[in-house]
């Protein structure tokens, strides 16, 4: 019998770019549903955050850093950035347009097989959360369907 179950993860992230990785977190959520074969489905609810798959080296994530700034400058002219031209924004307001426009490459979702308990990675994958204008806190949605019984079951 095929069942859903959904919750939230909670983040807190400390860098105004980061890449956090939350492999762990998603496999305890399935861990604790019981589900062994299903989709798990991550989704961020954030517009100045992604989530992707790749490998959780330090050095890595430095590179990634740089390449997304590098492509998409804080200190370029954004429109979104000229805050008194947008009515009714907060007085706290940042200006973050660089970090919508590379969650806009990156995407805000992944959908994960589970097999035999486990989330379908491959050796050097990890699931990182991509903070892109923070530190803040941040929720990730996980809903996984599935199965509790073994393989074809």
């Amino acid at each position: 019998m095929v069942t859903f179950h959904s919750t939230r993860l909670e983040r807190t992230t400390t860098a105004n770019i980061s890449c956090d990785d939350i492999s762990a977190d998603l496999q305890a959520f399935v861990d604790a549903t019981g589900i062994r074969n299903g989709l798990l489905v991550a989704a961020g609810q954030h517009t100045t955050t992604a989530l992707v798959v790749n490998e959780a080296e330090e050095r890595l994530l430095g590179d990634i850093e740089r390449h997304f700034l590098a492509l998409t400058p804080p200190d370029r002219a954004y429109a979104h950035n000229d805050l008194h031209l947008r009515p009714g924004i907060p007085a706290d307001e940042p200006r973050n347009a660089h970090a919508h426009l590379i969650a806009l490459k990156l995407g805000n979702h992944l959908t994960l097989p589970v097999v035999d308990g486990r989330l379908g990675l491959g050796r050097y994958q990890a699931v990182l959360l991509v903070e892109l204008d923070g530190p803040r806190q941040r929720q990730v949605l996980l809903q996984l369907c599935g199965d509790g019984s073994g393989v074809g079951g």
